[in-house]
C-alpha cells in the first residue's frame, strides 16, 4: 500500500513539474512594438472615421427628410403621406445597409483589416511558435486583456525577449 501511495505522489509531482513548462507573453505589447502594425491600426482608424462620417451623413439625411415630412404632413394627401413614409423607410434601410456593408462582419472595414493585419499576425504567431520551441516551452499564455490571469512571475514573462527575437 505504501508503494502505491509513494508512486501516486511521485506521479503527481512529475505531472505538476512537467506542467510548469510554459511562458507568458503580452501579445498587445508585441504587436505595438511592430511599426507596420501600428501604422496599419492608424490607417484603419482613419478609414473607420471616414466611413463613420459618411454613415452619420446618411442618417442625418433620413432625419432631415423625416423632419421635412413632419413639417408638411398636415398639408399632404393620404397618398402623399404614404409616399413620404415609404421614401423615409427606403432611405433609412439604405443607410442601415451602407452601415452594415462597411462595419459588418463581412464589411469593407473588416476585409481591409484582414488585408493589413493578417500578414503581421501570421508573422508574430509564427515567431511565437518558433520562440516557444527554442525556449522549450510546451505552452504559451497571453497576459494581454486576460481577466483570469491573476499573477505571473517575471521569470516566465518572455514578452521583451520575443520582441527582440522578432527584430532579428
Amino acid at each position: 500500500m505504501k508503494r502505491l501511495i509513494i508512486l501516486c505522489v511521485l506521479l503527481c509531482s512529475f505531472t505538476a513539474l512537467s506542467a510548469q513548462n510554459y511562458i507568458v507573453i503580452n501579445s498587445e505589447k508585441v504587436f505595438k512594438s511592430i511599426p507596420a502594425y501600428t501604422q496599419a491600426m492608424k490607417d484603419l482608424d482613419t478609414l473607420a472615421e471616414q466611413y463613420q462620417t459618411e454613415v452619420k451623413r446618411k442618417f442625418a439625411e433620413v432625419e432631415n427628410f423625416y423632419n421635412q415630412y413632419q413639417t408638411h404632413k398636415s398639408e399632404l394627401s393620404k397618398a402623399k403621406i404614404q409616399e413620404y413614409e415609404q421614401a423615409i423607410l427606403i432611405k433609412e434601410r439604405e443607410a442601415q445597409e451602407f452601415q452594415e456593408n462597411v462595419f459588418g462582419k463581412e464589411g469593407v472595414l473588416m476585409k481591409r483589416r484582414m488585408e493589413l493585419i493578417q500578414p503581421i499576425q501570421k508573422r508574430v504567431f509564427g515567431a511565437i511558435e518558433l520562440y516557444a520551441v527554442r525556449a522549450g516551452a510546451d505552452m504559451v499564455l497571453d497576459s494581454s486583456n486576460n481577466p483570469t490571469l491573476l499573477y505571473n512571475s517575471a521569470k516566465v514573462d518572455h514578452t521583451d525577449r520575443l520582441i527582440e527575437f522578432l527584430k532579428k
